[in-house]
């Protein structure tokens, strides 16, 4: 049994001080009480938060950042920065993307998060074939969350044709394609790679336009206790194609053809009409939200505050990971609709800190979306915790929801000073304690990909 103490604790119930926490051997919190007398022979920290969880991430991607501002001949868009994304594809191999994700965990971790939901759909060789272990690229993602210690939920991705309708995948796809059958294959051999009690499993049919009906029958006819996730309703153009083949837009499409409920997470929704997010949030499904990608690669703005004003549960990713700092995901999401509706604190509770109700959301959307039990300090809980440096600029002389509003709208990840992800400290005084490791392995890596 390990023991933590913090001066200040956001806990279920609000703010508290002098909380004493202990941690069984499996990672979970066992106690919680506040207003103790602290001890002074145990670590005591000066403010701890539960840490969020990252419910969308496509892990190879972080070597890509910075590869793809060149405008082409024509207008640039989604759809000419996914071209240059397939280009990149044939050069990764397993060895790189292991030390890829493991340096992206690092990142990850050193901004507050302390686990991840990895949409993970790179499974064959360059040539599509696959290797011999049909989860050999969903092993290298597992391996480098044990060496990170950063929480996964692994979700397979099944990726079948390359748009509505059932057009075969072309050139750029081989790497990411199967069959419906072949795919729960691949699922299900990704089990064996998955070693740890908090590790997870779900699943992830990629979007409308990558599967049938059909194969989405067959997918979503698997037999599991984790979350499904599917990308939609991300760009214009995928809802237009979604109605010249059907007639419905894509989530109006799950909508009526499928039991969406809280187990779903719809990632970026970017492009809903106004009775699409009113049913969408009732269901109870997360809506899986990306800002710095969904601003980098031109998707839209989240209907955001219908969303909230619906109730809808929500959660953060970083999907292409141009940005990878919770603080500025949150920043961002807030100041979209700020420019969108020409207001202030869009998101927040009446009579309630912005950061605060920011945070708070983010922090039970992502435990939903990835079948996490986290989110909250408190008994049974995994304890995936952050504390912040009160000593930086930022944060000096701030308690509180003052705390949590300079950090989340002024600061960055410099303002975290450690992290824990189901009891592992992954992050001590500012730095991942692999980081020096993992980050002369990630710079190999990269010169090679950039020869």
């Amino acid at each position: 049994m390990r023991k933590l103490q913090a001066k200040s604790a956001l806990l279920p119930e609000g703010w508290a001080k002098d909380v004493s926490l202990e941690i069984d051997a499996d990672g979970r919190l066992v106690s919680v009480a506040s207003e103790c007398v602290l001890d002074t022979a145990t670590e005591t920290f000066e403010t701890l938060l539960p840490a969020p969880s990252n419910l969308h991430s496509h892990a190879f991607q972080r070597a890509l950042v910075g590869l793809t501002e060149v405008r082409g001949p024509s207008d640039d868009d989604f759809w000419s920065w996914r071209e240059r994304m397939y280009a990149f594809l044939p050069r990764l191999t397993p060895d790189d993307v292991e030390t890829i994700a493991a340096q992206l965990f690092v990142e990850l971790a050193e901004s507050g998060f302390s686990a991840i939901a990895e949409f993970h759909y790179l499974h064959h060789q360059a040539d599509g074939v696959v290797y011999d272990d049909l989860a050999e690229m969903a092993g290298r993602i597992s391996a480098a969350a044990q060496q990170t210690g950063f929480g996964l939920t692994l979700l397979p991705v099944a990726y079948a044709r390359s748009g509505f309708g059932g057009a075969p995948p072309h050139q750029g796809q081989i790497r990411f394609s199967n069959s419906a059958e072949n795919f729960l294959k691949l699922w299900d051999a990704s089990r064996k790679h998955l070693h740890r009690e908090d590790d997870k499993l779900g699943l992830a049919p990629h979007s409308l336009r990558a599967v049938t009906p059909g194969d989405l029958a067959i997918i979503l006819g698997a037999q599991h206790d984790g979350p499904t996730h599917i990308h939609a309703a991300e760009q214009v153009k995928e809802v237009e194609d979604c109605i010249a083949w059907s007639g419905q837009r894509p989530v109006e499409w799950l909508l009526n053809h499928h039991d969406i409920n809280e187990k779903w997470c719809f990632i970026h929704a970017t492009q809903m009409a106004a009775e699409e997010t009113t049913a969408l949030a009732r269901t109870g499904a997360v809506a899986g939200l990306c800002p710095t990608t969904e601003a980098d690669l031109g998707d839209g703005i989240f209907n955001g505050r219908q969303w909230h004003a619906e109730g809808g549960h929500w959660g953060i990713g970083t999907d292409s990971h141009i940005g990878t700092d919770i603080a500025v995901e949150l920043r961002q999401l807030e100041w979209s609709q700020r420019l969108t509706h020409k207001q202030r604190t869009v998101l927040a509770h009446p009579m309630q800190s912005n950061a605060r109700s920011l945070y708070e959301g983010a922090l039970a959307g992502g435990a939903q979306a990835l079948g996490r039990i986290s989110g909250q300090i408190a008994p049974g809980y995994w304890a995936d915790m952050v504390a912040l440096d009160k000593n930086h600029p930022v944060l000096v002389g701030k308690t509180e929801d003052s705390l949590l509003d300079s950090w989340i709208f002024a600061g960055s990840r410099a303002c975290v000073s450690n992290v824990w992800s189901a009891g592992r400290h992954i992050v001590e005084g500012g730095k991942h304690i692999e980081r020096g490791n993992i980050a002369q392995r990630y710079a190999r890596v990269m010169k090679k990909l950039l020869a």
